[in-house]
This record gives structure tokens, sequence and C-alpha cells, in this order.
């Protein structure tokens, strides 16, 4: 190779180059900045909106970043000298695999607009979809961001959330908590219910209407076994769900009720003595 052909070369579109790669950086730090700027702005007026909220703000918000951002990616190739009809021209030739990919995140697109019209769960409601439990903080464009009860975020896409069952623990006022209880069979159990009933209604967060109910739920050797149901808002499903079998523990001991046993067990202790 001629040295002084490849200095020439540097020396000219060596340094366009650079100025281009320069050129398009700023563009993009600059791009960014100012899509930030837009979508935090826009955020903030969709907020004082009164008849929009967090949900649809959230998304639309996030609608407006994606665009944004495809006009910067466009800027750039500009500084390059690709136009943007050849652009069109190397997606459409890289074949069936990115095409079967943008086919996937469309459905997700639509989806997503979907559940936007449809509303089945909003910002902070307690969900179950696509069989994450969780906490919703984002409904975005292709998925839905969750926070579970252990501290890790799942994202579920749109389509998945819509082709699924969707539970919505938040959507009515009070949530029922459901446990159990045994006594024995020597032990009054219309009492035992009387007492039971007392102490759920004095838990923390226990719902009023509808009451705690107690109901004997099935009969078993060692005794009837009771269905323990008070109500409450989901936000306090866990302490209720805790406090309740303190409550019942506490409440069966106070009374003095025996520790259920099964027929055979009581028999055996009859013969040791």
């Amino acid at each position: 190779m001629n040295t002084e052909v490849m200095w020439s070369f540097l020396g000219t579109q060596g340094v366009d180059f650079g100025l281009k790669v320069l050129g398009a950086i700023a563009v993009w730090i600059v791009g960014r900045w100012v899509i930030g700027w837009i979508r935090r702005l826009a955020l903030a007026a969709l907020k004082r909106g009164r008849h929009i909220d967090a949900t649809l703000a959230g998304y639309l918000s996030a609608a407006l970043s994606m665009g944004l951002n495809i006009l910067l990616v466009l800027a750039v190739l500009e500084v390059f000298g690709v136009k943007t009809t050849s652009f069109a021209a190397l997606l459409a030739g890289a074949g069936i695999a990115i095409g079967t990919a943008w086919g996937g995140l469309l459905t997700h697109f639509a989806a997503g607009i979907f559940l936007q019209v449809l509303r089945p769960y909003k910002l902070g409601d307690h969900v179950i979809i696509g069989g994450v439990n969780g906490k919703v903080t984002e409904l975005g464009l292709f998925g839905t961001t969750l926070v579970m009860g252990d501290g890790v975020v799942a994202l579920v896409g749109n389509n998945k959330v819509l082709s699924d069952t969707i539970q919505n623990f938040s959507t009515l006022p009070a949530r029922r908590v459901d446990t159990t209880a045994k006594v024995a069979n020597s032990v009054d159990v219309h009492d035992a219910i009387a007492r039971l009933k007392t102490a759920l209604e004095k838990i923390p967060n226990v719902s009023k209407d509808p009451a705690p109910e107690v109901q004997i739920l099935q009969f078993t050797p060692e005794g009837p076994l009771l269905a323990v149901r008070p109500y409450t808002h989901t936000d306090n499903y866990w302490q209720v769900y805790f406090d309740t079998h303190k409550a019942i523990v506490d409440t069966f001991g106070a009374a003095g009720y025996p520790v259920p046993e099964t027929p055979t067990v009581q028999r055996a202790l009859a013969d040791m003595k």
C-alpha cells in the first residue's frame, strides 16, 4: 500500500468521518436531553389534567418518548449521510427474523392500547397477570411492570396479559382472608365461634361491612374444623392474615380449650394412665 495515498486518505476522508462521529455524538447527547425534558414536561402536563389518571399519563408519555427516539436515531443517521429511504430499505432487507420480532412487538403494543381502553387495572393495583402476583408500577407500551411481594421486579408482555386471566385484588373495597381453626370434640363449638367473632372484630383494619365470618367448615375425627374469614382492604391483607392466626391461638388459649387429638391418641393416653 502506498503510504502517501494512505495519509492523503486519512487527511481528507478520515477528518471528515471524525467530524461526522463527533457531530453524531453531539446530536445524540443533546437529543436525549431534549427528549427527557419534553417527556417530563408532557408527563407533568398530563398529570395536571383532571380527566387523565397516572396510568394513561405514563402510557402516553412513553409513546411520545418512543416516537422522539426514533426521530433522534434518524437524525443521527442523517449526520452520517444515510437517508431515511435507505434506512427503510436496510430494514426491509434485514429478513424475516426482524419482521417476526417487530410483529411480536406490535402485538404487545396493540394489547397495551386495549388495556388502556378496557382499564382492568391501574397504577398501584395489586393484581395477578400472566401468572405473576404483584403491584402495578407501570403500564408501558409493550409490557406491564410489577413489583412482587419479595421485592422482585417483573415485566409481563401486554399481549400475555390480555390473553390470560386478570385478577385484580384492588377493585373492590374489601378482600376476604381465608384461614381455618380446629377445636376438640369436647369443646362447645358455638362458644368457640362466638369468642372468635369477638376477637376478629378487635383486629386492626378488619372490615365491619362485610363482618367477619366464622362457620363450621367440616367435621373431622379430632373435632369440628372452623372456617375463619375476616375481610379487609388488600393493602392490609397480610397484617390481618397473621393477626387472625394470633387471635385464634390467644382466644382458644384464654378459653382453656384442649388441643384437638384423634380418638386413637386419646385412647392410647387413657390406657397409659
